[in-house]
C-alpha cells in the first residue's frame, strides 16, 4: 500500500522520529544522506530539501551544483538498531535539478527510465538477490582487517559460525525495515554469509539492496566486526557474488512461463536470456563494477566465466531454475554485491527487453561442465568468455549502444572516466606479490 505525505508525518510524530536521512546513491553506488531534523520533515516530503551536487562522485559541475532530494514515500522506515527514542527514520531520493527535471547523474532514475519502457511493452521486472558478504575481525584501534571471524563453510552453523549472532541480528533488523527475508546462512569461504530476500518490483529490489548494504555494515559494527561487500578479499577463497533472480510479469502472470513451451518456457524468456548473453560482455561493466571483481570471475572458484545458459548447470552464466509458474524466472550469476545496484538492474532489464524486441535467439543451452572443457571445445561450441578485467568490461561498454544508452551519457562519461583513473592507479602501484617474486633480482 503506497504511503501519503499525511501517513509519513502521523508515523514520525507517534514513533518518536527526531532525524531523518534523506538517502541517495552516486555513480559507484556509495550510499549517501542528508540528515533533517523532523521538523524539516514536511519540506523534505515535497521535495524541497537541497544539496551540493558538485561535492558528490561523478554527479555535476561546481557551476550548476544545486540539486534536489525527492524522496519515494513507500521508502519510509525507522531504524530499528537506534534508540527508540529520538529514532532516527529514512527516506530514499531521487535526485532532480533546480528546474525539476530528473538529474541525469541520478542512478534511480537510471533504471525508472528502464522499468517506464518495460512498461510501455507490457511488462514488470520482479527481481531477487543473493548477496554474500564476509565479516572480518577489527583490530585493537578499530580498523579492518582480513582476519575472519570463524573457520566455517557452507551451511555450518555456531560454534563453527560464530558470525551466526550478527547474521541473526541483521536478519531482524532488515525484518523490521519491511523486507520478507527468504534464507540466510554461512556460505563456502571462511566469514562469509549470504542473506537473501524475496524478489519485489525491481525498483523496491534495488532499494532494498542498498538499504542491505547499508544495515549489514552497520549492524556488524555493533559487533565488533567489519562487513565487506568486496567480491574477493581472500585469494585461494570463494568471492562473494550477488546472483539475481529476475523475471517479466505480464497482465499479472508470469512472461517466462509457458505450460506447452519446451523446459516450460516462453518464447520471451529465451528472447530475454539472448538479449542477456549478447550483451554480457558490456554489462559486466556495470554488475561486476571494481578491478578486484575481475579476481573472483576465475575458474575454479563457482563463479560464472562463460557466456552460456542452461537449466540444469550452475557452472553458466544464466541458470533457469526448476520452479514453473508463477516462479519461472532466470538466474544471472555473474553480479557481485560491488556493484552499483540501481544501475546493475538498469542495464540487466534493458538487456532482456531488447532481446524480446529483436527476438534475440540464447542458442542451445550447454549442460556439460563448462570447467572442464578445453578453450578449443568452448570455442568450437561458441561459448564465449566474460572480461577478463575492468578495462576490458569498460572497453566492451564504450562498444554497446544498447547499454551504453541505458546509462545515458553523464553517467557513462562519469563512470568510464572513474574506471580509468582507478585502473592508472591500480596498474601503477607495486603490489606485495610483486616484492615477493622479484625483490630479490
Amino acid at each position: 500500500m503506497s504511503m501519503s505525505k499525511e501517513d509519513i508525518l502521523k508515523m514520525a510524530e507517534e514513533l518518536d522520529v527526531k532525524f531523518i536521512r534523506l538517502q541517495f546513491v552516486d555513480i559507484l553506488g556509495t550510499i549517501k544522506n542528508v540528515a533533517i531534523t523532523v521538523e524539516q520533515l514536511p519540506a523534505a516530503l515535497d521535495g524541497k530539501i537541497m544539496f551540493d551536487g558538485s561535492s558528490i562522485e561523478g554527479f555535476t559541475r561546481i557551476q550548476e551544483s544545486d540539486m534536489y532530494l525527492k524522496p519515494d514515500y513507500d521508502t519510509f522506515t525507522i531504524f530499528p538498531w537506534r534508540p527508540k527514542e529520538g529514532a532516527v527514520a529514512r527516506l530514499m531520493c531521487d535526485i532532480y535539478t533546480p528546474e525539476g527535471e530528473p538529474f541525469a547523474g541520478c542512478p534511480r532514475s537510471t533504471l525508472k527510465k528502464v522499468i517506464a519502457e518495460a512498461k510501455e511493452m507490457g511488462y514488470e521486472m520482479y527481481a531477487g538477490p543473493e548477496p554474500e558478504f564476509f565479516l572480518f575481525e577489527r583490530d585493537e584501534k578499530g580498523n579492518p582487517t582480513t582476519i575472519t571471524h570463524d573457520k566455517g563453510s557452507y551451511f555450518d552453523l555456531s560454534p563453527v559460525d560464530l558470525g551466526e549472532n550478527a547474521r541473526r541480528d541483521i536478519v531482524l533488523a532488515l525484518e523490521e525495515m519491511g523486507f520478507e527475508v527468504e534464507a540466510s546462512h554461512h556460505e563456502v569461504a571462511p566469514g562469509q554469509h549470504e542473506i537473501d530476500f524475496k524478489y519485489t518490483p525491481v525498483l523496491r529490489t534495488a532499494d532494498n539492496i542498498a538499504t542491505f548494504k547499508f544495515v549489514t555494515k552497520a549492524i556488524a559494527l555493533n559487533h565488533n566486526l567489519h562487513a565487506t561487500f568486496m567480491p574477493k578479499p581472500i585469494y585461494g577463497e570463494n568471492g562473494s557474488g550477488m546472483h539475481v533472480h529476475q523475471s517479466l510479469f505480464q497482465d499479472g502472470k508470469n512472461a517466462f512461463y509457458d505450460p506447452e513451451g519446451e523446459l516450460e518456457l516462453s518464447e520471451i524468456a529465451y528472447y530475454y536470456i539472448g538479449g542477456l548473453l549478447k550483451h554480457a560482455p558490456a554489462l559486466t561493466a556495470i554488475t561486476n563494477p571494481t578491478i578486484n571483481s575481475y579476481k573472483r570471475l576465475v575458474p575454479g572458484y563457482e563463479a560464472p566465466v562463460y557466456i552460456s545458459w542452461s537449466a540444469r548447470n550452475r557452472s553458466a552464466l544464466i541458470r533457469v531454475p526448476s520452479a514453473r509458474g508463477n516462479a519461472t524466472r532466470l538466474e544471472l550469476r555473474n553480479p557481485d554485491p560491488s556493484a552499483n545496484p540501481y544501475l546493475a538492474m538498469a542495464v540487466m532489464l534493458k538487456a532482456g527487453l531488447d532481446g524480446i524486441k529483436n527476438k534475440i535467439e540464447p542458442g542451445d543451452q550447454t549442460s556439460d561442465n563448462i570447467f572442464t572443457m578445453s578453450e578449443e571445445e568452448r570455442l568450437s561450441r561458441g561459448i564465449e568468455s566474460l572480461p577478463g578485467n575492468i578495462i576490458e568490461a569498460v572497453n566492451n561498454l564504450k562498444e554497446d549502444d544498447v547499454i551504453r544508452d541505458t546509462l545515458g551519457e553523464h553517467i557513462f562519461e562519469h563512470f568510464v572516466e572513474a574506471k580509468l583513473i582507478e585502473w592508472d592507479v591500480y596498474r601503477t602501484q607495486v603490489h606485495q606479490w610483486e616484492l615477493e617474486q622479484y625483490l630479490s633480482f
